[in-house]
């Protein structure tokens, strides 16, 4: 499996979320602690906003703790909202178009956890695409035909229940090929300006996910910590494990459910999946939220 750090609030020098934390990112892929393997050595992505339209992305397939790119880049970048993934590959190609996040016009997606049986829906969910955006998939994951998927489902207009209805169709697309649990992960999405995290599994349990305790807070706590003076009120973290043991910091995200985050300000709602009104028509073609078997 994989980890990855969401951050958004006041604009950080990216070197300061990926590098400097005890347990940071770059730690967790050569020992993460809760992942499903301690090591996720197939490939990093970061992607971060900036002035410009869409996000800035910088994706490889080298291990992050060894990519001096990577490490001069973060000393030079400033951002407010920073998406950051490293990757232990379940079966898929260690390639660059297999690399997280992904990039849609402004939006960033990255997953970690896996679609079980995908091999056997994968031609089920890509007939679900809507057909403009069928030839921007890319790479040969579970994770970036999920994202298509939302997006087919509306991810730019709403995206709670753009996931909520891409989740339903893979889930049922899984059972009626005989997998009784689709789905495994958590998801990170992001326009630059809302944050959206998802912790949820067909078997309900999921991997792990942690989310930042109100800054203002710990900084009464601990007036002296040089992180939590460095970020404002309005900063939040979603990560896959916490960044270090300051206790009070973190908390874990509850099983099935969405965080929400914009301006500092969050919101925890339950998540459940909308499945779709029709699961298997034989021989017709398929339109956006239809699988076809």
């Amino acid at each position: 499996m994989c980890r990855w750090i969401a951050y958004s609030g006041s604009p950080v020098l990216i070197e300061d979320l990926l590098y400097r934390p005890q347990h940071s990112l770059i730690v967790q892929s050569m020992n993460s602690t809760m992942g499903y393997e301690p090591t996720n050595g197939d490939g990093f992505g970061l992607g971060w906003y900036g002035d410009r339209d869409t996000p800035g992305l910088f994706r490889s397939t080298e291990p992050a703790w060894n990519d001096r790119n990577l490490r001069d880049l973060a000393g030079h970048i400033t951002s407010g909202c920073v998406l950051s993934h490293v990757r232990a590959s379940t079966g898929s190609a260690v390639q660059y178009t297999n690399c997280h996040p992904f990039r849609h016009g402004k939006w960033l997606w990255m997953h970690n956890g896996l679609i079980n049986g995908f091999h056997q829906v994968k031609r089920d969910l890509m007939l679900a695409l809507d057909p403009s955006l069928f030839a921007e998939v890319e790479g040969s994951t579970d994770s970036e035909v999920l994202f298509y998927l939302a997006l087919s489902f509306g991810l730019e207009q709403d995206a709670p229940t753009a996931v909520a209805r891409a989740v339903g169709l893979l889930e049922a697309a899984g059972r009626e090929r005989g997998e009784p649990f689709p789905m495994q992960g958590t998801i990170a999405t992001t326009d630059g300006e809302t944050l959206y995290a998802f912790r949820y599994s067909s078997e309900h349990r999921s991997r792990s996910l942690f989310q930042s305790t109100d800054v203002s807070t710990l900084r009464q706590q601990y007036p002296d910590n040089p992180i939590l003076k460095m970020v404002s009120d309005k900063s939040r973290l979603v990560v896959s494990e916490p960044l270090g043991d300051l206790r009070g910091a973190w908390r874990e995200v509850p099983e099935s459910t969405c965080v929400i985050i914009h301006d500092g300000d969050e919101e925890l709602r339950p998540f459940t999946p909308l499945a779709p009104a029709k699961v298997s028509i034989p021989g017709q073609a398929a339109a956006p939220g239809q699988v076809v078997g």
